[in-house]
């Protein structure tokens, strides 16, 4: 069953998970989709990035269509400089609202963030990239971290589990995990310097876990792979201690599913950004 189910009514298109909120009131976790937007093309409607050429004025329309949806205040909005990199940045009360209304305030270089303080919602963007979801219900911890292929093989979401046992004395048998909407193995494929950094490292998951080889990258004749972003970071979370049955990983194939979620892959380059989001409200 998918995990990150659609908000029903009108406005902002929210894929929530439904699962997690149930179980831990207070809490916020989903992602945004492509509908209920401001912004015209290529970035129709909703596109919450603001380095990808659209108005900056509709950008933040946008964010504070999504929050207010979710439930927030569009102050709360947190969020990082994306450099496709394994940096990891305690989000702490005086960074709240960083890179909400402009890019410069953003936390700098920073692919992963977290935070155990509430009335901090967590967000970063996505267009193909796996948007990696953690929450600690022991310790009222959350993180999201941004792994592309590249922040894949630094095995970001292994360094961001290691963060949240050092910072929150998290155990990793109590985090729950998800991975959202992301480009499939149907639509991606990859040639010889992904496959180069890739596959020692699938490999690597296959001999520690038992998963298969080809589940997570299948090599083709024309030289050429067909990478599965999401199974590789879910064997790097079953690597780091999780639980498989506290991981969801989302059916969504954002290259297949383009009437719902943006693809920079499969738009030419020229699209919009969807917003993972995590956060405990205040009580």
């Amino acid at each position: 069953m998918e995990p990150f189910v659609r908000m029903e009514g009108a406005g902002p298109s929210l894929f929530l998970l439904r699962a997690w909120m149930e179980e831990t009131p207070g809490l916020t976790a989903g992602i945004t989709g492509r509908e209920g937007g401001v912004s015209g093309p290529p970035w129709a409607s909703l596109n919450l990035g603001l380095h990808v050429g659209d108005d900056p004025e509709d950008v933040l329309r946008n964010r504070d269509l999504a929050a207010r949806a979710a439930g927030w205040e569009p102050e709360a909005w947190t969020c990082a400089e994306q450099v496709h990199g394994c940096r990891i940045h305690r989000v702490v009360r005086a960074d709240r609202g960083r890179g909400a209304r402009d890019a410069a305030s953003a936390i700098s270089g920073t692919d992963a963030i977290m935070t155990d303080e509430p009335g901090i919602l967590l967000a970063s963007y996505y267009a193909d990239c796996a948007p990696l979801l953690f929450h600690d219900p022991s310790k009222g911890a959350v993180a999201l971290a941004h792994a592309g292929w590249r922040g894949t093989v630094l095995e970001i979401a292994a360094r961001t589990i290691e963060a949240m046992e050092r910072e929150f004395g998290s155990r990793p048998a109590d985090i729950r995990a998800a991975v959202g909407p992301a480009i499939g193995p149907c639509c991606y494929e990859v040639d010889g310097p992904v496959i180069e950094r890739a596959l020692p490292l699938a490999e690597a998951l296959a001999a520690d876990t038992g998963a298969r080889l080809e589940t997570m990258i299948r090599l083709t004749a024309d030289g050429k792979a067909r990478l599965n972003l999401k199974e590789m970071n879910r064997q790097i979370m079953i690597r780091s201690g999780i639980m498989p049955d506290r991981i969801a990983v989302s059916s969504y194939c954002t290259g297949c599913r383009t009437d719902l979620f943006f693809s920079h892959r499969r738009e030419g380059g020229r699209t919009g950004r969807m917003a993972s989001f995590i956060g405990m409200r205040e009580r």
